[in-house]
């Protein structure tokens, strides 16, 4: 067995001497802190707002008061692709900017701000009923655009908040599972949004002339409440301790951290845990001051300009610039599969694939929030021992194979499905199993490829990077499939199935495993040997400087004193744990 060096024996030292004292992870975890597991439960209301905005629409662009209200802007099929798409291109800004407004407000004042944009959004939404389409439009891009630099963002920006705000309020232990809620509860929201509609669509009637506009009215209006709850109640959370660390109060989230974990100030794990949030603070600082002198004193505008020179510096080393290449190429294709083609326009589709009216192909789209909602649960669990690279190649293959069995269908029986009933809903099912396969692949997936590539010092604004790549083609998608399903009919599904099987190809052959990989690992196989342990010694420095390596009771070097023997395949393992959270 080899001794590992300083940095990363103290980052050992550290895992070890908390889980002697905290336990394992798992439900007892989340039992034994059941408060801080209510704090986040509660902030992803703004997933589910956020899920159940993305799904609502497409079934309320299928009811026929809506239709007839909104004129051209559903039967024009560009128009149709604007009014949809345009929350993507909000979103898009959206991510590039909320970082500057969680780091400059808080998380929890930016959850704050982004609940009330969204709320003027589905205001002006339900005006359109007497003010016009217009509003509907504009409405949207409120929701999900930032209004300005300092207002605040909608619900696209709540999507980057939440997570950020839940795994610096968790402990440990229990922080991964804390950050999937999240996206559970985006695939909820985007659940229970497919049924309402379902059921929205009787009142009055379901056809034209009977259907009044309650239809759309009461699903579009329904979002408020969760909105107006999520902002009352985040009123009384508490901040988020490494923010109010990263701000110089440290008084503030000692007692934060010391109510969030039921134990008293002066408590060993709530030091422990507090100089691990300081140390990694004044890492981030430190790192910022080398790269950025000029950008090295904490104020409102440095925070603003750091997000796009910091994106800017990724393009600048051949080994970053691969980094950057799998994480906005991997977004490209996460898009191009086609799925928000399917989450918005399922109705369509599913119209288009010979559902005779608009109630069953309204209940066909429910089926599609409830198998994508279950087939995300298996990757949550099980992902870290499968593997990114097969999970991702055979999802793509079974999503190219569904898109390519639908053109067949839909190129043989467009226009007579009434004579095709069989392959009709053959062809809906093979839309069910697509759902299937991004809901365990692709869907979870990519964003922890996208999240676990890059060094410490560069990781927040490589996610960033990422997740613009993925608006952006979100957007993109959402704007051209309306034309594509009318011009171009079962080629639609061809293009969509050709790009996620290119898709495949390039996770298996250009993407390496980054199942369980340490930092000092990614940047082997990345070409960057030596930044994971550069960043490992700066903290290894820090840990001292702050007494985090006396609180352990010895040096990086004699981390044994904790936990036992310290060994490469040991450190490995955890840090890798680590990661992965």
């Amino acid at each position: 067995m080899v001794a590992v060096g300083t940095g990363a024996g103290i980052y050992d030292a550290v895992l070890h001497k908390r889980q002697a004292m905290m336990g394992k992870s798992g439900p007892s975890a989340l039992w034994k802190n059941f408060k801080v597991f209510r704090i986040a439960a509660f902030a992803c209301i703004g997933g589910i707002l956020y899920g159940y905005n993305q799904g609502m629409f497409s079934g309320v662009l299928a009811m026929p008061s809506f239709q007839a209200h909104m004129g051209e802007y559903t039967t024009d099929q560009t128009k149709k692709g604007w009014l949809t798409a345009i929350l993507e291109l909000g979103a898009w800004l959206g991510t590039l900017l909320s970082g500057f407004l969680a780091e400059t407000l808080s998380r929890k004042y930016g959850i704050l701000v982004a609940a009330a944009v969204f709320m003027v959004g589905v205001v002006i939404q339900a005006t359109a009923q007497t003010v016009g389409p217009n509003a509907i439009l504009a409405g949207r891009f409120v929701t999900y655009e930032p209004l300005s630099m300092l207002c605040g963002m909608g619900v696209g920006s709540m999507a980057m908040i939440i997570p950020i705000y839940n795994s610096e309020v968790a402990p440990p232990e229990v922080r991964g599972a804390l950050v999937a809620t999240q996206q559970l509860a985006i695939c909820f929201g985007i659940m229970i949004s497919f049924w309402i509609d379902y059921g929205t669509n009787f009142i009055g009637g379901t056809t034209l002339g009977t259907q009044t506009d309650a239809a759309w009215l009461v699903p579009t209006c329904l979002q408020l409440f969760p909105a107006v709850v999520l902002f009352i109640g985040m009123i009384f959370m508490p901040f988020s301790p490494r923010w109010l660390v990263h701000h110089g109060r440290e008084e503030e989230a000692r007692k934060v951290l010391s109510n969030l974990r039921g134990l008293p100030e002066d408590n060993e794990l709530v030091q422990l845990e507090f100089l691990e949030i300081k140390a990694q603070s004044q890492f981030e600082k430190r790192s910022v001051a080398k790269l950025f002198p000029h950008l090295a004193e904490h104020t409102a505008w440095n925070s603003f300009k750091l997000q796009f020179v910091s994106i800017a510096k990724l393009f600048q080393t051949r080994s970053m610039f691969k980094r950057v290449i799998v994480a906005t190429v991997t977004m490209f294709f996460q898009q191009w599969t086609g799925i928000n083609a399917v989450l918005y326009y399922a109705p369509s589709i599913f119209e288009q694939l010979g559902l005779s009216s608009t109630t069953t192909s309204l209940l066909a789209t429910g089926v599609v929030g409830i198998v994508m909602f279950l087939a995300t649960i298996p990757s949550v669990l099980y992902i870290d021992r499968v593997g990114r690279k097969p999970v991702l190649t055979i999802g793509a293959i079974g999503m190219g194979t569904c898109h390519i069995i639908i053109a067949v269908l839909v190129a043989k029986n467009i226009g007579d499905w009434q004579n095709h009933v069989a392959a009709g809903w053959a062809a809906v099912c093979m839309v069910w199993l697509f759902v299937v396969h991004f809901g365990y692949s692709w869907g979870p997936c990519a964003w922890i490829i996208v999240a676990e590539i890059w060094p410490l010092s560069t990781r927040p604004y490589g996610v960033a990077l990422g997740a613009s790549s993925n608006w952006m083609n979100n957007f993109i998608v959402g704007q051209v499939t309306p034309d594509m399903l009318e011009s171009i009919t079962y080629g639609t599904y061809v293009l969509f199935g050709l790009l996620t099987y290119i898709g495949a190809a390039f996770i298996w052959f250009f993407v390496p495993e980054t199942k369980r990989l340490t930092l000092e690992e990614m940047d082997v196989i990345f070409g960057s040997e030596g930044t994971a342990q550069a960043d490992f010694d700066l903290m290894d420095r820090i840990n001292r400087e702050i007494g985090l390596t006396q609180l352990l009771g010895g040096s990086g070097n004699n981390s044994d004193k904790v936990g036992g023997v310290v060994t490469e395949e040991n450190v490995e393992h955890k840090k890798s744990e680590h990661l992965a959270v």
